[in-house]
């Protein structure tokens, strides 16, 4: 007989998708995509063997009393392989949550899990279906929805209006990037999990330092290298703009 613990909050993506009028803070996202972020970490690089999760999505991602995330289903898990010919003859997974680079060439490593873990970061960003059958051709995933507003300067079309404020501007700019990193089309592109994770642990330390908010002249000291910045626009519409920055990293000790 197996025992499982209690899970009373359900899913990650009934969070999510379920209540679109329950508000969810920028720092409850991040904390949730922190901890899971650590768990596939912790399967990839400190698992032995390590493990490949397979099939990484917002509804295997579960969350206890204390909206504390936990990673579950390890259907599709595999163990990764020694030999890196060795190839998965039969492609499985979510649509959607899909490594682009897994399906071509039937190889699933850690970087598809990192890919999968994007999507479900602009699930948090967004709070849209990551599959739209009635949306155009280029966007019916919101991988591509994402990248093709990226690449239009259209990003506030897309941000969940409960997070996309002034407040949060410096920290959505981080995670942005960081979502467009792990979907990157070549997975040796993509960060590993345990990096994913050390940035979302920094930005969320930031978040919950007492001082931020009294303090946003110093922020960006705390901030990633390189990030899109994403800013009220002069325009009558109201409207965000995108623009590259470079900003002081904390690690470099500038």
């Amino acid at each position: 007989m197996l025992v499982y613990e209690f899970i009373p909050n359900g899913t990650l993506s009934n969070l999510i998708h379920g209540n679109h009028g329950q508000h969810i803070s920028l720092v409850t996202r991040l904390r949730i995509a922190h901890e899971s972020a650590e768990a596939l970490a912790y399967l990839h690089s400190y698992a032995s063997p390590p493990i490949i999760h397979g099939d990484v999505k917002s509804s295997n991602i579960l969350l206890d009393v204390n909206f504390m995330a936990k990673v579950s289903d390890f259907g599709a898990s595999i163990l990764a392989p020694l030999d890196k010919s060795q190839l998965v003859t039969l492609v499985q997974g979510t649509w959607g949550y899909l490594d682009p680079e897994y399906m071509q060439t039937c190889e699933l490593t850690d970087k598809s899990d990192v890919y999968s873990f994007g999507v479900v970061l602009l699930e948090l960003l967004t709070r849209k279906n990551v599959f739209n059958l009635d949306a155009p051709g280029n966007e019916k995933s919101l991988s591509m929805r994402f990248l093709s507003a990226m690449k239009e300067n259209k990003l506030e079309n897309i941000l969940d209006d409960q997070i996309s404020n002034e407040e949060n501007m410096e920290f959505l700019e981080e995670v942005v990037d960081l979502a467009k990193q792990c979907l990157a089309m070549c997975g040796e592109d993509r960060p590993s999990m345990k990096k994913v994770a050390e940035k979302l642990d920094r930005l969320v330390k930031v978040m919950q330092h007492p001082w931020t908010q009294q303090n946003p002249e110093e922020l960006e000291s705390l901030l990633g290298e390189s990030s899109y910045i994403i800013s009220s626009g002069a325009s009558s519409t109201g409207n965000f703009s995108i623009e590259k920055k470079v900003v002081k990293d904390l690690a470099s000790g500038r």
